[in-house]
């Protein structure tokens, strides 16, 4: 076993906390990431893992050797790409992580169009409601919703969604329809405790109204603030994409539409030395592709 092998062995334990599970994921008996592990705590001289009947964790050792390797095999993929060229064939593995309702329905399409072009190319998806760090989690790209801090990652903004405050029609017929941002301080609140999510809702092109709500219900999954909305629970504040569906079907009202701030872009972020990655490339081109025929905007108000 080569010292890279040694390496792409002992992140696979990182990563799952386990010997057998990056066994599987690898596709190699025990015994050989047992193996790879032992090569490299005998190379440095220190343990990588304190390894217990029931987890497998990092030493403050390991943690930093699982960041070094991690960059040097991204470099050395960056390399093996820029040698082969961009037009190299999508191979391997890719893994792409994005927020838990927009994966299922806008990445999974995605993936699964690019698997069918490109069968020599395993994607790995991992759907999540937080900010996932790609290079400790060992992701290659990651969608991100919203306006993005500056950062050395590459963002590719392939679409943009509007933040959006629904209710039911039986709600809205029960409460009132409130004709003005401040008037939802009278409304029964039910809130997506997401990534970013804030208890100061903005209004106006500028976000420049800012409306303090009080949230009686607080849940952090999408689709149950969405189930919960539709049964007439309260008024909620989503993206269009989460409630477009809802919406087109009359289950849901879109209200405070001219109120709406301007709307926040999709991304595609990936780290600078995987520009010339094929799988990367392919993956972003495919995007591209989807989201110019499929919108997640809902339509302007009439």
């Amino acid at each position: 076993m080569d010292r890279l092998d040694a390496m792409r062995g002992f992140l696979a334990v990182a990563d799952r906390a386990s010997f057998a599970e990056a066994a599987r994921q690898l596709r190699w008996s025990p015994a050989t990431t047992t193996r790879a592990v032992a090569m490299l705590e005998a190379e440095f001289g220190v343990a990588l893992f304190n390894r217990t009947t029931r987890a497998v964790r990092l030493t403050e050792r390991g943690a930093l050797l699982a960041d070094k390797c991690r960059e040097l095999l991204a470099e050395i993929e960056s390399v093996r790409s820029l040698v082969r060229g961009e037009d190299a064939a999508p191979r391997g593995t890719l893994s792409v992580t994005a927020p838990v309702l927009f994966g299922r329905l806008h990445v999974l399409p995605v993936a699964e169009a690019l698997g069918a072009a490109h069968p020599g190319l395993v994607i790995r998806l991992t759907f999540v409601d937080r900010v996932t760090h790609l290079v400790e989690e060992g992701f290659d790209v990651a969608v991100r919703i919203g306006d993005l801090a500056e950062s050395a990652l590459v963002a590719v903004k392939v679409a943009e969604v509007h933040r959006v405050v629904v209710a039911s029609p039986a709600y809205l017929a029960r409460a009132g329809r409130p004709n003005a941002p401040a008037e939802l301080r009278q409304h029964r609140i039910i809130s997506f405790d997401g990534v970013g999510s804030t208890d100061d809702w903005r209004f106006g092109p500028q976000g420049q109204t800012v409306v303090r709500i009080t949230p009686q219900l607080s849940i952090n999954a999408a689709d149950a603030v969405i189930d919960a909305v539709e049964r007439g629970q309260g008024v909620a504040r989503l993206l269009s994409y989460q409630v477009r569906e809802a919406v087109a079907a009359g289950r849901l009202c879109r209200i405070l539409a001219e109120s709406e701030p301007e709307p926040v872009p999709v991304s595609l972020v990936y780290q600078a030395s995987r520009r010339a990655s094929p799988n990367i490339q392919a993956f972003v081109g495919e995007a591209r592709r989807y989201f110019a025929r499929t919108r997640l905007c809902l339509p302007e108000p009439s």
